[in-house]
């Protein structure tokens, strides 16, 4: 299978971890096998969560690891001025534009708190479907109208279709925020539209993403291509027995280096959470051993293993 470009996609709202260097690293392994570029493309819209420290870490740890990337920024300078994505709201506004024209999504002024009290947070329950609410009420989310029968088709790495639902935990999803600004699950379809991005490595907590997402692309005649995306959900690296987070401090990359950790020793650790038993002391040992297919369900059956045996204690 050919592919033409994937992509790193951090956020700025923490450190980077082990957990974001998994992702990289897989990321870069099929890239290299597939004869793919990489993007390095920055998530940054949230403006509450994201430092200027966290977006200068990103840039300062992929070069500290090694790593290297043909399409966006080298740098902050060159991302605040040509990459962030607030250059690109006036395209995810076309989108919005449009799915409000064509009556695809609903108003809603519901917060947190009422969700939550009505369906547990386990997803929305409808509270403001039939209510008419004006697009431009203040204080006001935009909704998708999700039809829990229709069918949702996508590509699996390397190369087999799936079908599904909308999950319950993503009926109703957010396409614009209350505060006006488009919300991930729309900005990330589009900007991988945008770019033309056809292969995703993410985490699979981000399965659900990736179905509304879908869903998405089946409601906008711009985004066709992205139906074509192919996606690989890979298992997430766990923190005792937690996903591991930006907030835990501990596993950053940041944390590690100010404890006297080298490269190869991040690359080590890494390794022994993974299970692998081959030198992995270098991003370009992490990348031959990955590229084989026998090691991605290597990885797999050792870290669902673990998070199995954390469930029985």
């Amino acid at each position: 299978m050919k592919y033409h470009l994937t992509r790193f996609a951090p956020t700025p709202s923490g450190y980077l971890h082990l957990g974001n260097l998994f992702s990289f690293v897989l990321t870069a392994a099929l890239a290299h096998k597939h004869g793919a570029e990489i993007l390095l493309r920055i998530d940054d819209l949230d403006q509450c969560r994201g430092r200027p420290e966290y977006l200068e870490d990103i840039f300062d740890t992929l070069y500290f690891l090694g790593f290297s990337w043909q399409k966006g920024p080298k740098n902050l300078s060159e991302h605040e001025k040509n990459f962030s994505q607030v250059h690109r709201l006036p395209y995810y506004q076309e989108s919005l534009s449009y799915l409000m024209q064509h009556n695809l999504v609903f108003a809603c002024e519901c917060s947190r708190k009422k969700i939550a009290q009505y369906h547990h947070n386990t997803g929305y329950p409808g509270l403001c479907t039939n209510k008419n609410l004006s697009f431009t009420k203040g204080n006001t989310a935009l909704r998708v109208y999700t039809e829990p029968k229709t069918p949702i088709s996508g590509i699996t790495y390397p190369s087999s279709e799936f079908y599904e639902r909308v999950p319950d935990d993503m009926a109703g999803f957010i396409v614009r925020k209350k505060d006006r600004m488009p919300s991930y699950q729309l900005s990330s379809m589009l900007d991988d539209t945008w770019f033309g991005v056809d292969l995703v490595v993410r985490g699979t907590d981000l399965y659900p993403s990736t179905l509304a997402q879908l869903y998405l692309s089946n409601l906008l005649p711009s985004c066709s291509s992205f139906k074509q995306t192919t996606f690989y959900h890979h298992p997430l690296l766990l923190d005792s027995d937690k996903k591991m987070a930006k907030s835990r401090g501990s596993t950053s990359i940041r944390h590690m280096r100010d404890q006297g950790m080298e490269a190869s020793d991040i690359f080590i650790a890494l390794g022994k959470r993974l299970g692998i038993s081959q030198e992995t002391s270098s991003l370009d040992n992490m990348i031959s051993i990955l590229a084989r297919p026998q090691t991605f369900l290597q990885i797999n059956q050792y870290l669902r293993s673990s998070l199995n045996r954390l469930n029985e204690e």
